[in-house]
């Protein structure tokens, strides 16, 4: 396993030690289930004055958890009947710590390959016997997905993600999953971009034993375009960039893909051109697919679409940045601790923490 400077070792053995023996008994019961511990609604990681945490919230924002984490957190996968979470360092990391959120014990510590690191999100499978994690080789940075059974959490197998730099990948019904390939090959130490000029992002979907089944690419004007994140609408996926290009140039920052067609990007109006200033940090869609909100930190904005791309809202909060869909509204967080609902008219409070929320919230309802 590679050292990363996120990821000092030393962390996470303190915090093992200290979950170990509420892990012996939790691992020797029948898992609870998200309803025992007070059905949370999403999952966030966060930085408080003594270190960082991962959160269970509800969905008037309050929390019901809180698990210390070794070193700061991107986005977590929730297990779709057990009150197991899965959290991933942010990228690139290597740490990925299953959480009994009934505990608070870690009962596992997963290491990617010799040579990979952890990209911050992860799926499990739709009856949660297989957890699937977003990889990078270190060198190069193509990408893979890691394959982990989770009776003891054994990995098992890996697929090619279909290109460089995978980020986010989400399931879609019959075991298939779609992933963002960003495009960008990185250093594995500092970060530093290394194939701005030539880089090509794609969206690539997989069938449930890691065949291609399709794949979508940007025109060759947008290819900076980073794909980054994604969120699911009935028969299609919208999808979040970045844009690595001129800055001066505004680019559409919301995509919308139906597999066996090309991706329709959806550019906001005239006026918001550059409100987001070249970065979409988050994205979610409504279950019914009919809103998709797209989060901004250093524009400090969130949009709202309708299911076609069309721009229905625009609102301003500084570092506004997690965000995640609840009945027929959104829910989203920022770097002063706060959460917000979301509807056209504007943001109401919903609550406030003594900590920075990070880059994502993650829903815990349906896929």
């Amino acid at each position: 396993m590679l050292a990363s400077a996120l990821t000092p070792p030393m962390a996470i053995d303190m915090i093992a030690r200290r979950a170990f023996l509420a892990g012996l008994a939790a691992v020797s019961l029948p898992r609870m289930g998200w309803a025992d511990i007070g059905s949370p609604a999403f999952l966030a990681a966060g930085k408080t004055a003594s270190g960082f945490v991962l959160h269970g919230l509800t969905g008037d924002g309050e929390s019901l958890f809180s698990v210390p984490l070794p070193a700061r957190g991107h986005a977590a996968a929730g297990h779709p009947h057990q009150a197991i979470a899965v959290a991933f360092a942010r990228r690139p990391g290597t740490y990925g710590l299953v959480i009994d959120c009934a505990s608070g014990a870690i009962l596992h510590q997963l290491e990617p390959p010799q040579g990979r690191q952890f990209n911050g999100h992860g799926v499990f499978s739709a009856d949660g016997a297989l957890l699937m994690t977003s990889e990078v080789v270190s060198e190069g940075s193509a990408g893979r997905i890691g394959l982990w059974e989770t009776d003891t959490y054994r990995r098992v197998a890996e697929w090619d993600s279909g290109g460089i730099g995978p980020h986010d990948i989400k399931r879609l019904p019959g075991g298939r999953i779609v992933v963002a390939n960003g495009g960008i090959q990185t250093d594995p130490a500092d970060r530093t971009k290394l194939n701005l000029a030539t880089m090509r992002p794609n969206l690539t979907l997989l069938s449930s034993k890691g065949e291609v089944l399709d794949r979508a690419e940007l025109p060759t004007e947008l290819r900076q375009n980073s794909i980054r994140h994604l969120a699911l609408l009935p028969g299609k996926i919208a999808f979040a960039m970045q844009w690595e290009g001129d800055a001066a140039q505004p680019v559409p920052l919301l995509g919308l893909w139906a597999p066996g067609k090309g991706a329709v990007l959806c550019p906001p109006d005239d006026a918001f051109a550059f409100a987001m200033k070249g970065y979409a940090g988050s994205i979610a869609a409504t279950q019914d697919g009919k809103r998709i909100a797209l989060t901004s930190a250093p524009g400090g904005v969130v949009m709202l679409f309708d299911e076609m791309g069309h721009q229905t809202a625009c609102h301003t909060r500084a570092d506004l940045s997690g965000v995640a869909a609840i009945g027929g509204s959104f829910v989203v967080t920022d770097g002063s601790g706060t959460t917000w609902q979301v509807q056209e008219e504007g943001l109401a409070l919903l609550s406030r923490h003594t900590l920075a929320w990070d880059n994502h919230l993650v829903g815990l309802g349906p896929a």
